[in-house]
């Protein structure tokens, strides 16, 4: 078992590592020969910064990481935001209905008797996914119809950027993503109830079209269109986007700066579990980025993180302004 003290001093290494993600611009960089004249002018220089990348999983949306996340994307603290169809649909639903604290030790038929579905120690009413349902399925018909009429191109991003503008409500991240037009990419939108929502849509109302080939390029363009600055990733727990967002800067030849906070052990040999040092054998992050694994709960982490990080460069920034 990691020590606690460990992982203490593991997180104090995150914090560093972000400042320096959020401090970096290409004026610290040495003038090279073959750059543009653009690129020579020291205006332009200070303004070329590090591209963000957070990916997070589903749960901490539904257990207390979502107004961290919802800050960082009012803000617009970060550049790119990656997570999984749960990370998409728990946002909307909140705003609908509320999430019910529970335990984890309540037994699974009792709840499913009740209508209760539960997510760890919290409990999801059935009637959530319905009031979902009433609210989501309108919204596809308008975007049928307007595939149909004026030819639109739907991706993942686009429908996420669409439901964010529909849901208008401000505990939501994707609504802040959408007024702030910070792509949200989820490659596996159908594994989770929006995927239940588009399987019932496609018998109500069939002919509505997802491109994820269109995002894909837009996804991997965020981080190769990032030069001649910087990327950063920072990922809570893995899977998907951990992968997406690591495959991503791959295209780049690597991340200049990764953080990535999750319980997961490298024993498994699978990608949520591994190191930072794994990625860069795969070209994903670079060989002289500056990384750390920290092993702890993202709920505990994050918000630690981002109040000592994004949080306390916001209160600098104000305080000079003022």
């Amino acid at each position: 078992m990691v020590s606690t003290g460990f992982q203490a001093s593991k997180l104090g290494e995150a914090i560093d590592i972000v400042n320096q993600m959020l401090e970096w611009s290409l004026a610290d960089e040495c003038v090279t020969e073959d750059c543009s004249e653009e690129e020579r002018d020291p205006a332009y220089r200070e303004s070329v910064k590090c591209k963000v990348f957070l990916g997070f999983t589903s749960n901490l949306i539904s257990s207390g990481v979502r107004d961290t996340v919802r800050y960082l994307v009012q803000h617009h603290m970060v550049d790119v935001v990656v997570t999984t169809a749960g990370g998409v649909e728990e946002d909307l639903i909140k705003c609908l209905a509320p999430t019910y604290k529970g335990d984890f030790t309540l037994p699974g038929a009792h709840l499913r008797s009740k209508g209760l579905n539960r997510i760890g120690n919290l409990l999801v009413p059935n009637d959530n996914y319905c009031k979902f349902e009433d609210w989501i399925i309108p919204i596809f018909d308008q975007m049928l119809e307007e595939q149909t009429v004026k030819n639109v191109l739907w991706t993942p991003s686009k429908l996420i950027a669409r439901l964010g503008k529909e849901i208008n409500n401000e505990s939501s991240y994707l609504y802040w993503a959408y007024k702030n037009n910070i792509p949200v990419f989820c490659p596996g939108l159908t594994d989770g109830s929006l995927g239940d929502m588009l399987y019932f849509h496609s018998f109500r109302n069939p002919g509505l079209i997802v491109d994820i080939v269109q995002d894909i390029r837009a996804m991997n363009g965020e981080a190769v269109h990032a030069n001649p600055g910087k990327t950063g990733m920072i990922i809570l727990g893995g899977g998907l986007p951990k992968h997406h967002i690591c495959n991503a800067n791959m295209m780049r030849n690597g991340a200049d700066y990764g953080v990535f906070i999750n319980t997961a052990q490298e024993y498994d040999g699978s990608d949520s579990g591994a190191c930072p040092d794994e990625a860069v054998s795969w070209g994903k992050i670079r060989g002289s980025a500056k990384t750390v694994k920290v092993h702890c709960d993202a709920t505990i982490a994050f918000p630690l993180l981002v109040a000592e990080s994004f949080a306390a460069r916001g209160k600098k920034s104000a305080k000079t302004k003022s």
